[in-house]
């Protein structure tokens, strides 16, 4: 896989010489057994894959290069490149504005912009009509286009169904600026409607089979939907593809559910349903599945490290807390200190504080992971500061000098 120049700030020198040493013993990736971090006091349970995906390197590799190659400039991104709040505000100290907040409301009027400046499409993507806007701008806005190649992947897969004859059932958060992309990319070639859970896959599926009137669809689906959708003729032959950072099982599910429908239709033909498991984002995949590793491991508590507007890292969150007491942060120094941390509840969209977070027991085991978009160096400052609560825990330096021997 090819490697991308990101900033050395963003690495941390431990987790990238054991993610060496694990990609050396294990080069296919089938082990998701975590590593284990014995500091003494302190146990880290590192999951097998977490952190900097191929789609987030890839952006940020291509933003730094259009900062360098456009001096003088003004360059703005459609919106967050990434939901990663430190990496967004170091664009934003090299001068970089954002153009929209991750909901699409406008932060810039786009009239304000001229042929002389440099747009930036952020790695989720942006819809058909947003590049045309862009273009009668006067700016090209491909020339520097951070569009996750996973996400083009489902995009062109949706596109190759939609030329079968297919309705597109995409599974997405609506708001999420990745899914407003997918609707955009899939309705211009097909029918197309957004279900957000399995709850309204099951909704949709009532007016696939009758249960509910037609009529309901589209007061209950409004602003899902693709225009001139009719529900007679466009919820018989169907495929499913997703958000890349929808919890892959729960995407599969929604699958299996709606293709059951599908074939049991009264006038269901050969080909109702489309397999689309290939839709499924690597990086998505490997994450979920070692977390699920690292769960297997007996562990008092977990940290969630990534940024709070993050689908993938909120995510594994909700895998983590279905088992153990779970912290949701996005910066180190959230753990205030040996007593109370600042977490994020992803359900409720609140911040809150738990006190006594720490188990008065050693050694403390600490199941650690990150979201797709947050850096290793992120990661290893949450064990730095964890650690300086323990007296005569082994440093940092002797544990990254155990992978290098």
């Amino acid at each position: 896989m090819k490697k991308f120049n990101v900033p050395f700030v963003y690495r941390s020198p431990l987790i990238s010489a054991i993610k060496a040493s694990r990609k050396a013993i294990d080069k296919t990736k089938k082990d998701f057994s975590p590593t284990l971090l014995d500091f003494g006091p302190v146990v880290f349970i590192l999951a097998r894959h977490f952190g900097f995906c191929y789609g987030v390197e890839n952006a940020i590799e291509i933003a730094y290069r259009c900062v360098d190659e456009n001096p003088g400039k003004r360059i703005f991104l459609l919106s967050e490149m990434i939901h990663n709040p430190q990496v967004n505000q170091d664009l934003q100290e090299k001068g970089i504005q954002f153009l929209q907040d991750t909901y699409g409301k406008p932060l810039i009027p786009l009239d304000m912009l001229t042929p002389e400046d440099v747009v930036i499409i952020p790695a989720f993507g942006t819809t058909i009509a947003m590049e045309e806007t862009i273009r009668k701008l006067g700016i090209e806005p491909r020339t520097y286009n951070t569009t996750c190649p996973f996400v083009e992947k489902v995009w062109n897969r949706g596109e190759a169904l939609g030329k079968k004859g297919f309705t597109l059932v995409i599974h997405g958060k609506p708001l999420h600026e990745e899914t407003r992309a997918t609707f955009s990319r899939t309705a211009a070639h097909s029918p197309a409607v957004i279900v957000n859970d399995m709850r309204e896959a099951k909704h949709l599926a009532d007016f696939m089979t009758g249960a509910l009137p037609a009529e309901q669809f589209y007061s209950d689906f409004a602003g899902r939907y693709s225009e001139g959708f009719s529900v007679p003729r466009d919820l018989k032959n169907i495929g499913v593809i997703n958000q890349t950072t929808q919890l892959a099982s729960d995407t599969q599910d929604i699958a299996d559910y709606l293709k059951d429908i599908a074939t049991n239709l009264p006038d269901a033909g050969p080909e109702v349903f489309a397999d689309t498991r290939d839709t499924l984002c690597y990086a998505t995949n490997e994450n979920q599945t070692a977390v699920q590793g690292m769960l297997e491991e007996p562990a008092d508590l977990a940290f969630v490290v990534g940024g709070y507007n993050s689908s993938n890292t909120s995510h594994l969150v909700e895998l983590c807390e279905r088992i153990l007491p779970t912290y949701f942060i996005n910066d180190p120094e959230k753990i205030l200190d040996a007593t109370s941390v600042e977490h994020y509840n992803w359900r409720a969209k609140t911040i809150g504080i738990r006190v006594d977070y720490l188990p008065a027991k050693q050694p403390v085991r600490i199941l650690l992971t990150s979201g797709a978009s947050c850096p290793d160096a992120l990661v290893e400052q949450v064990m730095e500061r964890l650690l300086s609560f323990f007296p005569g825990a082994t440093s940092l330096e002797s544990m990254q000098n155990s992978f290098r021997d």
